[in-house]
Parts: structure tokens; sequence; C-alpha cells
């Protein structure tokens, strides 16, 4: 697919982070949009920000639509593809971006989290691509773009259930991406890999109380720790991808940190577990130190 003009996206996680900034940069190449999340207000914002960025063409409006509901749900997806075909005719890309974060040892969690998790960031990515296949084919050009994460390229402790979603997420889509070129249906599929965006997938994200004094010193360190290494912006991402869709790219990897976690993966497909829990001590240490220096500073001033 070499250009998005007049063509129709579907995109989950529409209300913020990259789901925003596609949605935006889609709407400037006049892309029409059905755009999903599951906070409403975020959801209206981002179509009025694409609407605003919008070529003004006299007689042909771009057309956004919008549909609030939870991904993990299967017939919400399958309702929301057949309804975005009635409101556009057609749909010609996925992106299946909806995503959402757990830090938990597996031996302290909760499998009420662990389902929370796989329900949205793997079966999310399965209901969207299954939902709207059909569609993308009876519009003869097509592509799905399913997000994976750096995190689906090596592992890392407290992480196993996100883990677990993201290398699930790049197995199902590199499975796909064959399966498409064997039909010569006219789809595609690449698997997006993003190291740390600037989006609020920290602060929303859940953190099981185990995490505390096993490898953070309190929930909102260990949410302010992870931020720090968000050092790309959501729209570098959006531009990343759309460029990687034109290219029709398998993979995509977004950041500096995306591409070295890949490089230290396939250098080091074993050894690499020591070294994250080398680093990991580390930083635990530091935390501590931080956490030590805060109180003795509390206690001056008290």
């Amino acid at each position: 697919m070499k250009h998005f003009t007049d063509k129709v996206s579907a995109i989950t996680g529409a209300g913020s982070g990259m789901g925003r900034a596609l949605a935006i940069r889609l709407a400037r190449e006049g892309c029409h949009l059905a755009l999903a999340d599951r906070n409403a207000t975020s959801l209206e914002e981002t179509a009025r920000l694409a609407e605003a960025a919008a070529p003004h063409i006299v007689g042909a409006p771009l057309l956004i639509t919008t549909a609030v509901f939870d991904v993990s749900d299967r017939d919400a997806m399958f309702a929301w593809a057949a309804e975005t075909v009635r409101q556009h005719r057609r749909v010609n890309l996925v992106f299946n971006n909806a995503g959402v974060a757990l830090s938990s040892t597996i031996e302290g969690m909760d499998y009420a989290d662990l389902e929370w998790i796989v329900g949205i960031n793997f079966w999310g990515v399965v209901h969207g691509t299954k939902a709207f296949l059909p569609y993308l084919k009876a519009s003869g050009e097509g592509h799905i773009v399913n997000t994976s994460s750096v995190f689906g390229l090596f592992a890392q402790p407290g992480m196993s259930g996100y883990n677990a979603t993201k290398f699930a997420v790049r197995g199902f889509t590199e499975a796909l991406r064959q399966e498409l070129d064997l039909m010569r249906c006219g789809v595609s599929a690449t698997c997006v890999h993003p190291g740390g965006i600037r989006t609020s997938i920290a602060q929303s994200s859940r953190i099981a109380p185990n995490m505390v004094g096993f490898m953070l010193e309190n929930e909102q360190q260990g949410k302010d720790d992870f931020e720090k290494f968000f050092i790309t912006t959501a729209d570098e991402a959006a531009r990343v991808i759309l460029d990687g869709v034109r290219r029709n790219r398998r993979r995509v990897l977004i950041g500096r940190d995306a591409r070295a976690a890949d490089w230290l993966a396939r250098t080091l497909p074993a050894a690499y577990q020591a070294l994250v829990v080398l680093q990991t001590r580390r930083m635990k240490r530091m935390a501590e130190k931080r956490a030590q220096r805060a109180a003795q500073l509390a206690d001056r001033r008290a």
C-alpha cells in the first residue's frame, strides 16, 4: 500500500498515544477513520484532532466514526467491524494497537490480572484480525498492523504477563503474514515492536504488591522509572509505522532501544538473560539509595 488517500483505517486504542498519533497522521493524508477506545472522552478528543488535521476538500469531507468498547470483547469487536464497513462501505487498514501493562512476579500473579492483560493485549489482536480480515480481502487492498513490543523480542523479570502477550502477538502476526503471502489475496501484515514510547501506558499500568521489595521500592517509583525509558514520541512512532506499511515490512522496530534489544536477543539469545538480571539488580540498588536519601531528607526537615 503506497498511499493512504481515500483509504479507510480502523484503529484500536485510538484515545491516546500511538493510536491517536496514527489517526492524526492518517487524517492528514486524507484517510477515513474508524476509531475505537474504552475511554469515550479521550476518543472524541482524538476524533476532533484528526478532523482538524484533515485536508479540507470541498464535496469530499473525511469520514471519522467512533466506537467505545473493550477489545477483549469478541462480540463487540465483530460488531464494530461490521458497523465500520456499513458506515464506510469498506475497510483497508486495521491497526490492532490497544494495549495495557502489568508488573508482577509469576509466583504472586493474580489470575484475574493475567486474564485481563491476555484479554486485551493478545485476544484483542486476534479478535481484530479475524473480525476485519474478510472485509480487508473484499477491499482488494488491505493491511493488518499488530502492535507487539520490544518485550516481544526479549524478556524481563516482573513482566511475564506482558512478555507472554507480546511474544504471542509476534508469533501470531508472523504466521498471519506467511499465510497471507501464500494466499496472494491483496492483504498483508506487519508486526510492530515499539521501544519506549512517550504514552500513558506506564502511569496506567497495573503493578502488583509483590513487586514492592522485590524489584521496586514503591509503586509510583516503578512507574516513574519505567517512564524514564520512553525516548520516542508517539508521533515519531506513527511515522515509522506508516512508512513500514508503505514498504510492506514484515517487522517494524521503533526507537534505538528496540533496535538494540533486537540485536542483543539475536546475538545472545540465551546469555542476554543474565545481563538483564545484572542490570535489574543494579537499578534496584539505585532505587534503594534514592529512597534512603529521600527518607533522610524528610527526617531532617521534620
